[in-house]
């Protein structure tokens, strides 16, 4: 076994990797670009080494520069996570090269699955069900158009070394096709140094369904069964879950022998993933080899009880399997979030900036990767993240904050852990994607399992403006902010120095009023409170009583409370006249008034946001790539104006109507900040 790794990334997976080494005696050493010089993975690495600057491409992805790191720590194996130089041949062959074992596939495999033209070519002869489509490099937004045609509307067009959602766009017609080819090839061009691009028919209503697989050096190969990764944005998985909910034994055990098969075919060892696509009949179309660790294998590891990295480790050491496909089970659901710096309100667009609170959930204690799932009671809750509370979340990489786990016995229980541990999640200082993930583990369809990859963009087509939460729960959240506010009333009338006989009194009639954006009112009820020393009896107007009891004092930022037998774990900020409250992806204010000041408040005017219909403003932090008009132009509604480059995703701002550009505010290569005007109109 070795006795000293190097990891050749950053972030969560570096920690995790780290967090299996430790547990196997083994030392680490981690490298960093000068963007992440405090970071968590760096602190805690045995050692750490600087590669370079902020770009990746001059420093997590620099051969040459990754090579000195592991020349100068003495590192007898390299991990490289996923991302990077995960799934580059050429680096693994420069590892070979200097004797130095790649805890990752052979480099023969990497290039032939890492080319997805190739990739679909040996998948056909190894008997893979595989997408009808274009297989050869397309050369130009013409020949796509055409290809298009002869396939037949909607097809996807992707780049031959895409991953991650890059370089991916769905085509319904010519227009789509021009625009998507010449954008896909772009992002592949800036991301993976390879523009090359195939066709493949869309499949409609489709399901992204992945099979995990291991396999030694010694002809051994196995699947660890499937991941459902269907919930996505612009081709980027947002929540994955082990098993599916929609496959039976008998197409597991299909799509598990397929992905053995295509594993064989190229010699592979280490961990892999086959990925497919789903339709409603349950038959399945290979997509693409991932060759290295998936973002979501957390989730494969809750139900089976593997810990992943310690079999790619043990692998790339020359050891065999210790199980055989008999020895795999599936105990339990598991479901994973990722944590993403992007603000749903504005569309998911890229948030940057400093971590000025971040507080997880409690991760189930005595629970690790590698341990049976059986062992840890009831439920789990597993959280790998890469930051920590002050730190920053650059522009420069992917915008992952962490990525959120639970495991329980069954579906329900796995989502109502999630639910629980996403109310609990406290981050400020970004946007962040928490109030849409835990919408979506409220939805009725995610609840039921009907899920496809049109999911978000079916049930959000006009974007996330916050979950809408019916009259029942808008009653307990109105009695706990009531309840809350009477605690904050009495602390505030008991201040020292005041003169005997002339305490002010606390009332116990409330209005709580929830607003909408911008201050206008909503919700309104009305209410008496009745306190005790054990917490407080909330009657609603019309005789609905909640007993009320809860943990919460004035100043803090979440609060636990017992609603009329309802658990609820709230997120508090206080406010004039009330509270922030947040929950189950709800984002309220809740102003608690007396009668005779709600009476007030009411005659008084809401005010209007200010107008800036005639300004282009940039919606997220990042750099501008190009103006496509100059001062004086015409413009028309859904034209192009600019594209904005943000966590190596290109944005195309487009006018929302008809207008003449009157000013240029910036140029391209300027770094732009959130609502900084680009453009003004007449």
């Amino acid at each position: 076994m070795f006795d000293k790794i190097l990891i050749a990334n950053r972030g969560e997976i570096a920690c995790r990797i780290i967090k299996t080494a430790r547990r196997m005696g083994i030392r680490t050493a981690a490298v960093h670009s000068d963007a992440d010089a405090n970071a968590l993975h760096v602190r805690m690495a045995d050692e750490a080494v600087r590669i370079g600057p902020p770009p990746a491409a001059e420093s997590y992805i620099d051969i040459e520069r990754v090579m000195g790191a592991v020349r100068e720590t003495g590192a007898q194996a390299v991990h490289p996570g996923y991302g990077f130089l995960s799934e580059n041949p050429l680096f693994a062959a420069a590892l070979a090269a200097e004797g130095i074992a790649f805890i990752g596939p052979p480099e023969g495999a990497i290039e032939k699955m890492g080319d997805k033209i190739t990739s679909k070519k040996i998948a056909a002869e190894a008997g893979v069900n595989t997408v009808p489509g274009h297989v050869g490099p397309v050369e130009d937004a013409d020949q796509a158009v055409r290809i298009a045609r002869e396939i037949g509307y909607p097809v996807m067009l992707k780049a031959s070394a895409g991953g991650g959602g890059k370089g991916m766009r769905i085509a319904w017609d010519d227009d789509d096709c021009r625009e998507g080819f010449q954008a896909s090839r772009n992002e592949a061009k800036a991301s993976f140094g390879d523009d090359r691009m195939f066709i493949e028919k869309f499949v409609t209503r489709p399901r992204h369904i992945e099979i995990q697989v291991l396999a030694d050096r010694h002809g051994n190969a196995i699947y660890l069964g499937e991941r459902e990764c269907s919930i996505q944005r612009r081709n980027q998985k947002v929540v994955e879950e082990a098993p599916s909910p929609f496959l039976d034994e008998a197409t597991r055990r299909a799509m598990g022998e397929q992905a053995v098969a295509l594993a064989r075919a190229v010699d592979y060892s280490s961990a892999g993933t086959v990925e497919f696509i789903v339709d409603g009949d349950r038959d399945f179309y290979f997509l693409e080899m991932n060759t290295r660790l998936q973002v979501e294998h957390p989730v494969t590891e809750l139900v089976t009880g593997v810990d992943l990295v310690e079999q790619m480790i043990r692998i790339a050491a020359g050891e065999p399997l210790a199980m055989t496909q008999d020895d795999v089970a599936l105990k339990g659901w598991a479901i994973e979030s990722r944590l993403y710096a992007e603000d749903p309100y504005r569309g998911f667009l890229p948030s940057t900036g400093r971590l000025t609170r971040y507080r997880p959930p409690a991760e189930t204690e005595g629970y690790a990767p590698g341990t049976a799932p059986g062992q840890a009671g009831d439920a789990v809750i597993r959280n790998d993240a890469g930051v920590f509370e002050g730190g920053e979340i650059s522009r420069f990489y992917d915008p992952m904050i962490a990525k959120l786990c639970t495991w329980a016995p069954d579906r329900a229980g796995a989502v109502r852990a999630m639910r629980g541990a996403l109310d609990g999640f406290e981050v400020e200082g970004i946007g962040h994607n928490l109030p849409f993930l835990s919408a979506v583990m409220g939805h009725p369809r995610f609840a039921s399992g009907d899920v496809t990859t049109a999911f978000i963009e079916e049930e959000y087509p006009d974007g996330f403006g916050g979950a809408v939460l019916p009259e029942g729960d808008l009653r307990l959240l109105a009695a706990s902010a009531a309840a809350m506010h009477r605690v904050a009333e009495v602390r505030r009338a008991r201040i020292s120095g005041r003169l005997d006989h002339h305490e002010r009194q606390v009332g116990d009639e409330w209005v709580v009023a929830f607003e909408g954006p911008g201050g206008a009112p909503r919700e309104r009820f009305e209410m008496k409170v009745e306190a005790d020393r054990d917490g407080a009896s909330v009657r609603m107007a019309g005789g609905t009583t909640f007993r009320v009891a809860s943990d919460w004092r004035p100043g803090a930022r979440l609060a636990r409370l017992d609603v009329g037998g309802e658990r609820l774990l709230v997120k508090v900020d206080a406010i004039t006249q009330g509270f922030r409250l947040r929950w189950r992806g709800a984002d309220l204010r809740a102003r608690v008034r007396t009668p005779r000041q709600a009476e007030l408040a009411a005659l008084m005017p809401v005010k209007a946001p200010p107008d800036t219909s005639k300004l282009l403003l940039c919606p997220m932090p990042g750099l501008l790539v190009s103006l496509a008009v100059a001062e004086g132009d015409e413009v028309e509604e859904g034209q192009a104006l600019a594209t904005v480059e943000a966590m190596k995703m290109e944005n195309v701002l487009r006018a929302e109507r008809k207008g003449r550009v009157a000013e240029v505010n910036v140029a391209p290569g300027e770094s732009l900040q959130v609502d900084q005007v680009i453009l003004g109109f007449a």
